[in-house]
């Protein structure tokens, strides 16, 4: 096969499998490998070159923190989280609804959104039973609350990941730089939420009574293994934290994080192995082979020399461009596949455009890959994620019914990135100071919120 017929001939590969992946006829993970086997078929990548192509910092990265999630989950602390949080609200359903919006988002933000509302959900559906009240509203504001808070740390969400596995970017980074706006969208968010179901969520004094009675003690269910968790998760949260700086990768700190768990677990590894989510590991490794052999052809090249005409090289416009390419697009495709793609292309704009410094651009993908999943349903893992345990119940949410709620919120988030993008591009010092002084100010309410103060 000549250059010419590889180069066309992937293109209209990757185009095909991107859109079999929209349509969710076949799984993706079964479509990203089948695509990778013909890239090595018709030899357009080498076993070496495909391998290569594999960015395993992503890989253990993923292993490494679902592994840890997985040990942690069976002691209960996250229903602890959630039913402390309800009694907090004191039973009241609208400061219930709240109150589980900031637990999703934290731990969105700490651990991943994917993982954080397959724990979240159930223990919803729970507290909602024991208000009488409608689930779906509270399963529409975790799913956003989930994207919201996946979007301020590198291990929120996976295009994070695969941002920061691509660049030097590192853990504090992605907070320094994305947890000021990630708190003024998710304020401005919820303010909205709350007037919108404001009406629509009451319930009898006996019912707040009953989540009033819960004790979320109950909840935990092996404390000496909790401990440990707890432990091991903050050695991993010090490791990402100054990881940079040590120069050990992300991938190393999740995967030693999750080695000393089962060491300190005594886990049956075969057990604890069943908790990561193996599809879609297969599903980013089949994926990074094609979009390699996009970036081996020329046609990533090819694409970012049209952007830098398009946008003049300038990068304030080519970072909003991003912005608003992003949010758009993963409305209503796959942040993930979006995002292998953008990756490389915005490398290539910068050595092309002669961009030093390509942080700007990264936190505008960011922004747009990760607020954009809150579009429509299908926008992220995490939304199809709640949607199904969802239907399992009986609860169905259409697709114009989430979307008449969470577009507009979508676009708000944008605009307001917008105006962040724009002021972090003038004045970065400013902004690198508030996001220290929020990220401060956070920590001291959830300390305070752990101790039972507030």
């Amino acid at each position: 096969m000549s250059q010419n017929s590889q180069v066309y001939f992937a293109a209209i590969l990757f185009l095909l499998t991107y859109a079999i992946i929209v349509s969710e006829k076949i799984h993706r993970t079964i479509i990203s490998l089948v695509a990778a086997s013909i890239i090595g078929l018709t030899r357009i990548l080498s076993a070496e070159e495909a391998i290569g192509a594999i960015d395993f910092n992503t890989i253990g990265l993923l292993v490494g923190m679902m592994v840890i999630v997985g040990i942690t989950r069976q002691t209960g602390l996250f229903e602890y989280l959630a039913i402390k949080a309800a009694k907090q609200a004191n039973g009241e359903p609208l400061n219930i609804l709240v109150a589980l919006a900031l637990v999703t988002a934290v731990l969105s933000a700490l651990l991943d959104n994917v993982t954080t509302v397959l724990l979240i959900v159930p223990v919803t559906f729970a507290i909602t039973k024991k208000l009488g009240v409608n689930t779906i509203p509270y399963l529409i504001v975790e799913i956003i609350a989930s994207n919201i808070g996946g979007t301020a740390t590198l291990v929120g969400d996976p295009p994070n990941i695969m941002i920061g596995t691509a660049t030097n970017l590192g853990f504090m980074d992605f907070v320094i730089n994305l947890t000021p706006v990630v708190m003024i969208v998710y304020i401005f968010t919820v303010f909205f939420l709350r007037i919108y179901y404001k009406n629509q969520l009451s319930t009898s004094s006996t019912q707040q009574k009953n989540i009033l009675s819960l004790n979320e003690k109950d909840e935990i269910k092996d404390t000496a293994l909790m401990k440990k968790c707890l432990i091991v998760l903050l050695l991993t949260m010090i490791g990402f934290a100054l990881h940079q700086y040590v120069h050990i990768e992300s991938s190393i700190i999740a995967i030693s994080g999750a080695s000393l768990l089962m060491l300190l677990s005594r886990e049956d590894p075969e057990h604890v192995l069943h908790s990561v989510e193996w599809t879609v590991i297969f599903f980013f490794i089949g994926l990074f082979v094609l979009v390699g052999a996009l970036e081996h052809l020329g046609i990533i090249e090819v694409l970012a020399k049209y952007t830098l005409n398009v946008t003049g090289g300038e990068v304030l416009a080519s970072g909003v461009a991003i912005l608003w390419l992003a949010a758009i697009a993963s409305s209503f495709v796959d942040n993930i596949p979006f995002v292998a793609t953008m990756i490389p292309l915005i490398q290539e704009m910068g050595r092309l455009g002669n961009i030093e410094n390509l942080n700007f651009l990264w936190w505008s993908l960011s922004l747009g890959a990760c607020l954009g999943g809150n579009g429509t349903i299908i926008g992220s893992s995490a939304n199809v994620v709640v949607i199904g345990l969802a239907e399992k119940r009986g609860n169905d949410i259409s697709f114009w019914g989430f979307m008449k709620i969470a577009f507009p919120l979508m676009l708000m988030s944008i605009v307001i990135s917008t105006v962040y993008l724009w002021a972090w591009y003038k004045f970065y010092s400013y902004i690198f100071l508030l996001g220290v002084l929020i990220i401060a100010a956070v920590i001291y309410l959830l300390l305070k919120f752990l101790s039972g103060k507030i």
